[in-house]
C-alpha cells in the first residue's frame, strides 16, 4: 500500500508542478512573442505535454485508487478522482479549444482569445492536480 502511495503523491506532484509551470511560466511567455509566435510555439508543447502529462495523471489515479483498496482511507479515493479528473475535463472541456488552435484557418483575434480561455481551462487542470497533491501529502506518510 505504502508504495502505491507514494507513486500516487510523485506523480501528482511531478504533474501538479508541471500544471503550474505551464500556467504561470511557458504559456504568459510564449503569448508575450506575440499571437503568431504564441500559437506556432504551442502546438508543440501541447504534443509534447500530452506524452508527459497525461501518464502521469493516470498512473496517479491508479496508484491512488489502489492504496486506497488496499485500505489507506478515504482521502485516497478523493485524491484519486481529482487528480483523474483531469483527464475527462481535458477530453470533453479543453479538447474543443485544442482543436481550434491548431486549425489551419485560426485568425489573430480568434488565437488571442483561444490562447487565454485555454490557460483558464488549464488552471482547472492545475487546481484540481494541486488539491490531489495535498491530500496524498496530509494522508502520507501513512499514519
Amino acid at each position: 500500500m505504502e508504495i502505491f502511495q507514494f507513486l500516487a503523491t510523485l506523480t501528482c506532484a511531478l504533474f501538479a508542478g508541471a500544471a503550474l509551470y505551464i500556467n504561470l511560466v511557458e504559456h504568459p511567455a510564449r503569448v508575450s512573442c506575440g499571437i503568431a509566435a504564441a500559437v506556432a510555439q504551442w502546438a508543440p508543447s501541447y504534443q509534447r505535454a500530452t506524452w508527459m502529462q497525461a501518464p502521469l495523471a493516470i498512473i496517479g489515479l491508479i496508484s491512488a485508487l489502489i492504496a486506497w483498496r488496499a485500505g489507506a482511507s478515504y482521502w485516497w479515493l478523493i485524491g484519486a478522482v481529482l487528480l483523474g479528473a483531469v483527464v475527462p475535463f481535458t477530453f470533453l472541456v479543453i479538447m474543443p479549444t485544442n482543436r481550434r488552435l491548431l486549425a489551419p484557418d485560426l485568425d489573430a483575434g480568434e488565437a488571442r482569445r483561444l490562447l487565454q480561455k485555454w490557460n483558464a481551462l488549464h488552471g482547472v487542470r492545475t487546481a484540481l492536480s494541486i488539491a490531489a497533491l495535498i491530500i496524498f501529502l496530509i494522508c502520507f506518510p501513512p499514519r
